[in-house]
Parts: structure tokens; sequence; C-alpha cells
């Protein structure tokens, strides 16, 4: 389908999302009505409001009852660097690094449970499934906003009896890395994969964006320097379209 043949409200939402790409229409700025628009383009009032429901489901607009639609704020491009896991001067961790955040404006949403390995939890720890793991289920916030979630498990055999299983000792300065120096467990190693994909119901509403944003998902393991595995976080998720990771890769000469 060529663009000329697409249906008018994708049309006119291409329209309207260029005009706030370019800034005719800046944030906090209302856009015409819906009859206004209609008489606008020409087209039914029911065209124009499938139009803006494309701009909302993409995270450009909002529209309250009786308050019209206005364009949103545009959410800051947080860059995600590959050295953020090294020594980083205390309170801090690699959330805060990666938002650029202090940390009186960092807090944690948080859930902890004792689970067992799952089949694909097995593998990425390289265990039997079944094995004793401690899930912490977290929700970042920035500044009162939610930018990150995740679920991070270890090994309950690591932690056990240690402060690191009671969620009140969270966020804990210096991270997982942290942590898990207090229980003699020496983090040598840390792998990332990374994916896109459209954001889950939950993932939307956690955090709030609308439902045609992707996310950023990715896989994080922590190893020993003898290779065992000692933390998988899986899946920590990001909204897509403002973050940046930069990766850097030293050649020999």
């Amino acid at each position: 389908m060529t663009q000329d043949q697409r249906p008018e409200y994708l049309r006119i939402a291409a329209e309207l999302r260029e005009a706030i790409t370019n800034g005719t229409y800046a944030p906090g700025d209302q856009l015409p009505t819906l009859p206004a628009l209609a008489q606008q383009y020409g087209v039914s009032d029911t065209t124009v409001r499938n139009a803006v429901a494309v701009l909302r489901n993409d995270g450009l607009v909002e529209s309250r009852t009786r308050a019209g639609t206005r364009v949103r704020e545009r959410p800051a491009i947080h860059r995600m660097p590959a050295d953020r896991y090294k020594t980083t001067p205390q309170p801090s961790t690699a959330f805060t690094v990666d938002q650029g955040a202090e940390w009186s404006e960092y807090h944690l949403g948080k859930r902890f449970e004792k689970v067992k390995a799952t089949e694909e939890l097995a593998v990425l720890f390289e265990v039997e499934p079944g094995e004793q793991l401690l899930a912490r289920h977290f929700v970042f916030f920035d500044k009162g906003v939610a930018s990150q979630m995740s679920t991070s498990y270890v090994r309950w055999s690591d932690v056990k009896n240690s402060p690191i299983v009671d969620p009140i000792n969270e966020p804990w300065p210096g991270g997982t890395r942290a942590q898990l120096a207090t229980v003699g467990v020496a983090v040598a190693r840390v792998e990332e994969s990374f994916s896109a994909a459209m954001p889950t119901e939950a993932e939307a509403k956690t955090l709030a964006i609308g439902p045609g944003i992707p996310v950023l998902r990715w896989t994080r393991r922590m190893l020993t320097a003898e290779g065992r595995v000692v933390e998988v976080a899986h899946p920590i998720v990001r909204r897509g379209d403002t973050t940046v990771v930069d990766f850097a890769v030293d050649l020999d000469a």
C-alpha cells in the first residue's frame, strides 16, 4: 500500500505527527477540536477521532474530558553507557547512572518472593530446574516517574540469612554487584542481550506509555571469574523510543 492509498485517518495522523515533530504543535499545546480538524481536512468527526487515537496510542498526545487534546511533554533521551556496571561514585546504581539521576530523586517499587528455577531460568543460570532462587520484582522511579522495570533473580543459597533478602534494604547503593560482594560473591563479568518489541499491557500500564510505543527488553547475567552465574535479570524493560545503548569496542592495532 502506498502512502496515497492509506486510509484517511492514517494520512491525517501522519500530518499531525509531522506537525508535532517539527514544533508546529509544541508540548502542552492544544490541538484544534475534532469538529475544527474535520472541517480542515474535509472528513467526518469519526475519521478525525480515529486519527487522534493513533497519536494517543503512539504517546504523542493525551485527551481529557472537557479539556481537549494536548501534545504530551517529550520525555528525555537516556543513554546507557557500556561501562555503567563498573565502580561508580556512591551512592549510585547502574540505573541512576543511566538516568543521570541523583540518589535523592530515585526510589524503587519492590516485591520479593522465593521461587524455583523454571526451565528457562535454569538455562540462564546453567543449573537444574527447580533450584531455589530469590526473585526481586522492581519498578524504578526517577523523580516520581516509572522509567524501568525488571525482575532480578539471585541464588537463594548465596543470599539466605543475609540483608539481601529483605526488601527494606532496597535501593542498595552500588546495586546487585555491591550486594553480592557483602556475601563474598565477586562479580567479574556482566553479559546482556537486547531485543525490542511492543509492550505488554502490564508494561504499558507500569511505564505509562501508549501501546504503540516499543519497549527495549534485555536479559542480564552476572558471573564470577570462574564463570558461575550468580544473578539473572530477566527481563529488564524500558521504553524504547527514549533509550540509547552505547557500545565501544577496542580493536587490536
